[in-house]
């Protein structure tokens, strides 16, 4: 197990020149943690300021879409163009986006600005892995970490008490100036605090082919928004899930890859646990979505009370993680079925207390699901690199965030297609928000099922292993 010598502490990871660096890449973690959590409660009223209601889930799923195709390919320009140099022009880029989305007129517009945001999110939190390669010796790499875990809880805390401010006071477009100008401090401490090439290993290639093939895939699961008919509905999300079936497919006989061998196959305990992990965002992705809006809608909350409610799943999700994560034996595998049982209870709850029933019934069925993926998660994790070989657990680690980044896109397109055939293309009605506050829970049942059996199978082929962390 890696862990921190008994002599490293704080000044240790901050001392020899290390501080900049370190609050620099506290800045890029925190813009890419916030930003989701920030405009998940502002987008009822960007809904209402701009229209286009039906391309409501968009806005999710191009951010989270942008998010995977860079993320496989930060290595590449932090190798080609320095790591100073990626880093500034990618917190330009974020900022560009920002100011898009903030002078939007119109919901297109506002969705090509969260697309550029996505691709300079995920840029900036692939280059701040590389950043800390660079700068931190092994022995320091618990202490950063723990540092970045410690910025995702705050932007628990602080993203929906800022949207909701915003929102409440009618100025959601300030949201985005302010993350703007945080973007541009950003692109500027990068140009002093970071080295101007990167010595960290940084792959010379990207797995373009598969890239292409699940961006087609979460296009056509979009598209299916549209059409306002569930015969057509099916036969675009079939047509998506085939394309990243293909992609998997494709990747297995690929020499750059995204996935190590045989994580398509259910068959093999990191192709299970993959598997899992992408059934268990699709199925979740519904509650961030379009949570705060029912809320709103039927309840009368204001955004800054509908985004703390949401928020209980990740408040539940940190709470139960912790006491957790020291268990070994046959607590793993226990753990990774009960944490999938957990998930799909709480949607199931969400599915009958969203549109009626007491406020604290809500707030715990958000928590149910935060807690089951707080007891499962690190273990499935640890039980997909577990079961790798070294020369693979590298691209085995990338392979978790592809999942989990391409199954919240997925599940943000399917809970809106759902959303769309309940009226909420044509606006947030009370009977509108009625319907999608059952349907949408409803409709992500059958693939919470699914990850039930996922997590089952993964923990039925072996007992999860205790790993150290990439």
């Amino acid at each position: 197990m890696i862990g921190a010598s008994a002599s490293t502490n704080w000044a240790d990871v901050l001392s020899e020149g290390r501080l900049s660096g370190f609050v620099l890449i506290c800045l890029a973690v925190w813009l890419y943690a916030a930003d989701s959590l920030v405009t998940a409660t502002i987008m009822p009223s960007v809904g209402r300021a701009l229209g286009g209601y039906a391309y409501f889930g968009w806005a999710t799923a191009g951010y989270l879409t942008g998010s995977v195709l860079a993320g496989a390919t930060s290595g590449i320009l932090a190798l080609r163009f320095g790591l100073r140099t990626a880093t500034a022009t990618a917190a330009l880029l974020y900022a560009g986006g920002c100011v898009v989305s903030a002078l939007a007129p119109q919901i297109f517009v506002f969705v090509a600005g969260r697309v550029l945001q996505g691709v300079a999110g995920g840029w900036l939190a692939g280059l701040s892995s590389v950043a800390i390669g660079l700068l931190f010796a092994d022995r320091l790499l618990p202490r950063v970490y723990s540092a970045i875990s410690s910025i995702w809880g705050v932007a628990v805390l602080v993203g929906p008490m800022l949207g909701g401010l915003f929102a409440d006071a009618g100025a959601w477009r300030a949201v985005f100036w302010m993350f703007a100008v945080q973007g541009a401090i950003v692109a500027a401490a990068a140009r002093v605090m970071l080295p101007a090439a990167e010595g960290a290993a940084a792959t010379a290639a990207a797995a373009w082919p598969q890239l292409g093939f699940i961006a087609v895939g979460i296009t056509l699961i979009a598209v299916s928004d549209l059409v306002g008919d569930v015969t057509r509905v099916a036969v675009l999300d079939s047509l998506g899930v085939g394309a990243l079936l293909l992609a998997l497919r494709l990747d297995a006989r690929r020499v750059v890859r995204l996935f190590p061998p045989g994580s398509g196959d259910p068959r093999t305990v990191h192709g299970a646990g993959y598997a899992t992990l992408f059934l268990l965002y699709v199925a979740t992705m519904g509650l961030t979505v379009y949570g705060p809006a029912v809320l709103q809608t039927l309840r009368g909350l204001s955004a800054l009370a509908a985004g703390y409610v949401v928020s209980a799943e990740a408040v539940c999700w940190t709470a139960v993680a912790l006491p957790v994560a020291g268990l070994t034996g046959p607590w793993p595998s226990r753990l990774i079925r009960l944490g999938a049982a957990a998930i799909f209870i709480g949607v199931a709850c969400c599915a009958l207390v969203f549109d009626g029933g007491r406020l604290a019934w809500v707030v715990i069925a958000s928590g149910l699901i935060g807690a089951g993926f707080g007891l499962s998660y690190a273990f499935i994790s640890q039980g997909i690199l577990g079961a790798l070989t070294g020369e693979e657990r590298a691209i085995g680690g990338a392979g978790i965030a592809t999942v989990r980044l391409t199954g919240a896109a997925v599940g943000s397109a399917l809970a809106a297609a759902v959303a769309n055939l309940a009226g909420f293309a044509h606006g947030f009605s009370v009977s509108a928000a009625r319907t999608a506050g059952v349907w949408v829970f409803v409709a992500a049942l059958p693939v919470a099922a699914l990850a039930c059996l996922g997590a089952w199978q993964m923990s039925r082929l072996g007992t999860v292993r205790n790993v150290a962390a990439p």
